[in-house]
Protein backbone atom coordinates (compact mmCIF):
# COMPACT_ATOMS: atom_id res chain seq x y z
CA UNK A 1 0.00 0.00 0.00
CA UNK A 2 1.45 3.38 -1.16
CA UNK A 3 0.44 6.62 0.97
CA UNK A 4 -0.98 10.05 -1.18
CA UNK A 5 2.55 11.51 -1.19
CA UNK A 6 4.28 8.45 -3.07
CA UNK A 7 0.89 7.64 -5.01
CA UNK A 8 1.20 11.00 -6.30
CA UNK A 9 4.39 10.83 -7.36
CA UNK A 10 4.36 7.35 -9.04
CA UNK A 11 1.85 9.00 -11.45
CA UNK A 12 4.16 11.45 -12.54
CA UNK A 13 6.28 8.79 -13.72
CA UNK A 14 3.71 8.16 -16.08
CA UNK A 15 5.04 8.81 -19.91
CA UNK A 16 3.76 12.80 -20.57
CA UNK A 17 2.55 13.57 -17.18
CA UNK A 18 2.17 17.41 -16.61
CA UNK A 19 0.40 17.32 -13.77
CA UNK A 20 -1.77 14.81 -10.81
CA UNK A 21 -4.14 15.34 -8.04
CA UNK A 22 -6.14 13.34 -5.81
CA UNK A 23 -9.86 15.09 -5.59
CA UNK A 24 -12.95 15.38 -3.40
CA UNK A 25 -16.17 15.73 -6.00
CA UNK A 26 -18.42 16.78 -2.73
CA UNK A 27 -16.20 20.06 -2.10
CA UNK A 28 -13.90 20.53 -5.06
CA UNK A 29 -10.72 20.69 -3.13
CA UNK A 30 -7.89 18.80 -4.14
CA UNK A 31 -6.39 16.95 -1.22
CA UNK A 32 -2.68 16.56 -2.83
CA UNK A 33 -1.19 17.80 -6.08
CA UNK A 34 2.03 17.35 -7.67
CA UNK A 35 3.17 18.63 -11.17
CA UNK A 36 3.81 21.74 -12.87
CA UNK A 37 1.60 24.54 -12.21
CA UNK A 38 2.89 26.90 -14.38
CA UNK A 39 1.57 24.56 -17.47
CA UNK A 40 -1.83 23.69 -15.39
CA UNK A 41 -3.17 25.06 -12.13
CA UNK A 42 -4.24 21.94 -10.80
CA UNK A 43 -6.69 23.38 -7.97
CA UNK A 44 -8.55 25.05 -10.85
CA UNK A 45 -8.38 21.65 -12.56
CA UNK A 46 -9.70 20.12 -9.39
CA UNK A 47 -12.58 22.07 -8.56
CA UNK A 48 -13.80 22.47 -12.58
CA UNK A 49 -13.42 18.73 -13.26
CA UNK A 50 -15.96 18.44 -10.01
CA UNK A 51 -18.68 19.63 -11.68
CA UNK A 52 -17.82 16.97 -14.95
CA UNK A 53 -17.91 13.71 -12.60
CA UNK A 54 -20.93 15.58 -10.31
CA UNK A 55 -22.67 15.61 -13.23
CA UNK A 56 -21.91 12.14 -15.17
CA UNK A 57 -22.99 10.70 -11.73
CA UNK A 58 -26.41 12.77 -12.16
CA UNK A 59 -26.86 11.26 -15.43
CA UNK A 60 -26.12 7.75 -14.52
CA UNK A 61 -28.59 7.90 -11.90
CA UNK A 62 -31.53 9.50 -14.05
CA UNK A 63 -30.54 6.28 -16.13
CA UNK A 64 -30.68 4.28 -13.51
CA UNK A 65 -27.38 2.69 -14.41
CA UNK A 66 -26.67 1.70 -10.66
CA UNK A 67 -25.34 -1.45 -11.37
CA UNK A 68 -22.19 0.81 -13.25
CA UNK A 69 -19.40 2.48 -12.32
CA UNK A 70 -17.23 4.67 -13.95
CA UNK A 71 -14.05 3.58 -14.66
CA UNK A 72 -12.82 6.81 -15.79
CA UNK A 73 -13.41 9.64 -18.00
CA UNK A 74 -11.28 11.16 -21.08
CA UNK A 75 -10.89 15.09 -22.02
CA UNK A 76 -9.39 15.02 -25.17
CA UNK A 77 -7.63 18.60 -26.03
CA UNK A 78 -5.52 19.93 -29.21
CA UNK A 79 -2.12 18.98 -27.34
CA UNK A 80 -3.37 17.50 -23.66
CA UNK A 81 -5.04 14.60 -22.66
CA UNK A 82 -6.98 15.03 -18.86
CA UNK A 83 -7.84 11.37 -17.57
CA UNK A 84 -10.53 11.38 -14.91
CA UNK A 85 -10.66 8.16 -12.25
CA UNK A 86 -13.56 8.12 -9.66
CA UNK A 87 -12.23 5.83 -6.75
CA UNK A 88 -14.00 2.68 -6.11
CA UNK A 89 -12.60 1.40 -3.12
CA UNK A 90 -15.08 2.02 0.13
CA UNK A 91 -13.04 4.48 1.81
CA UNK A 92 -12.07 6.08 -1.75
CA UNK A 93 -15.49 7.14 -2.40
CA UNK A 94 -16.24 10.65 -3.22
CA UNK A 95 -12.96 10.74 -4.22
CA UNK A 96 -11.02 10.88 -8.23
CA UNK A 97 -7.83 10.89 -9.25
CA UNK A 98 -7.27 13.12 -12.22
CA UNK A 99 -4.23 12.92 -14.26
CA UNK A 100 -2.76 15.67 -17.45
CA UNK A 101 -0.88 14.35 -20.00
CA UNK A 102 1.03 16.09 -22.61
CA UNK A 103 -0.76 14.33 -25.32
CA UNK A 104 2.27 14.06 -27.91
CA UNK A 105 4.55 11.97 -25.18
CA UNK A 106 1.47 10.24 -23.37
CA UNK A 107 0.50 6.30 -24.18
CA UNK A 108 -3.24 6.81 -23.17
CA UNK A 109 -3.92 2.94 -22.91
CA UNK A 110 -0.71 2.55 -20.62
CA UNK A 111 -1.52 5.84 -18.59
CA UNK A 112 -5.23 4.25 -18.24
CA UNK A 113 -3.39 1.10 -17.08
CA UNK A 114 -0.86 2.51 -14.30
CA UNK A 115 -3.57 5.06 -13.03
CA UNK A 116 -6.23 1.36 -12.32
CA UNK A 117 -2.96 0.06 -10.76
CA UNK A 118 -1.99 3.34 -9.03
CA UNK A 119 -5.50 3.35 -7.78
CA UNK A 120 -5.44 -0.20 -6.31
CA UNK A 121 -1.91 0.26 -4.22
CA UNK A 122 -3.56 3.74 -3.10
CA UNK A 123 -3.45 4.13 0.76
CA UNK A 124 -6.00 6.82 2.07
Amino acid sequence: MANLESSLKEAMTIDGAIGVALVDYDSGMALGTLGDNAELDLNVAAAGNTDLVRAKMRTMQMLNLHDNEIEDMLITLTTQYHLIRPLTMPNGRGLFLYLALNRARANMAMARHQLRRLEATLEL
